[in-house]
């Protein structure tokens, strides 16, 4: 599924744009607005996050806590199980994100792994595997699931096809954003850009605009401020 047009290009930038505030500033967004919790331990996923879902009218809270992770293969069972060990924690409407970096010479590594590959290897260790590869093609994948309080959940993913640089470049972002350059940007890597310009392109992005998209589509016209 496509970013929706009303995202892309000028709207995007004033819409987003908007979201940005100083410290300090007050919250700017209605009390009527519905709430959705994000059980993410990631300070950088949730600025990402929270900034898309104010575009939709969305107000996040993130739940400060380390996410439960399943060692498994697929990103969609990882987010899941952390959105039903959330939801059921707190009794209410819960989003979880996973995501991976899949590098193709490397046969998908470090893929569902690579929150534990970055602790352990950083950008430096994939850096190393890729040293003297010709191809250095990858892509980022996210997936966001939401899970009410006894039920199952829904998954959203988003994918985002790149190059591996050959050295690190630019100190925002988190994880491997600094060795990785999207094929549609303009050659800087995610470290090189600040939220807005990441969201127009990345993974995490893509399947969050999917979600909200659904959640307004399907869920705002029944549901109360404060989604249960």
């Amino acid at each position: 599924m496509a970013i929706p047009r009303r995202l892309e290009r000028g709207w995007a930038s004033k819409q987003l744009t908007r979201c940005e505030r100083s410290k300090g500033e007050a919250d700017t967004l209605r009390e009527d607005n519905p709430t959705i919790y994000f059980a993410t331990g990631n300070k950088g996923k949730f600025v990402e996050a929270a900034q898309i879902a104010k575009v939709f009218g969305i107000t996040l809270k993130q739940i400060k806590s380390e996410k439960i992770e399943i060692q498994s293969n697929e990103l969609e069972d990882i987010a899941s199980f952390a959105a039903k060990c959330a939801s059921e924690s707190i009794r209410r409407a819960v989003i979880a994100e996973d995501a991976g970096l899949f590098v193709n010479s490397l046969q998908g590594f470090p893929g569902p792994y690579s929150a534990y590959v970055f602790k352990t290897l950083g950008t430096d260790g994939i850096l190393t595997l890729l040293k003297g590869a010709r191809d250095r093609s990858a892509s980022f994948r996210a997936v966001v699931s939401f899970v009410r309080p006894r039920n199952s959940p829904v998954n959203f993913g988003g994918e985002v096809t790149g190059i591996i640089t050959r050295k690190p470049r630019g100190t925002r972002g988190f994880g491997f954003d600094p060795i990785f350059t999207p094929i549609q940007g303009d050659g800087r890597t995610f470290a090189e850009m600040n939220t807005l310009e990441k969201n127009r392109l990345s993974h995490r992005a893509k399947a969050f605009v999917k979600f909200f998209t659904w959640f307004s589509m399907h869920e705002l016209s029944s549901s109360p401020r404060q989604v249960k």
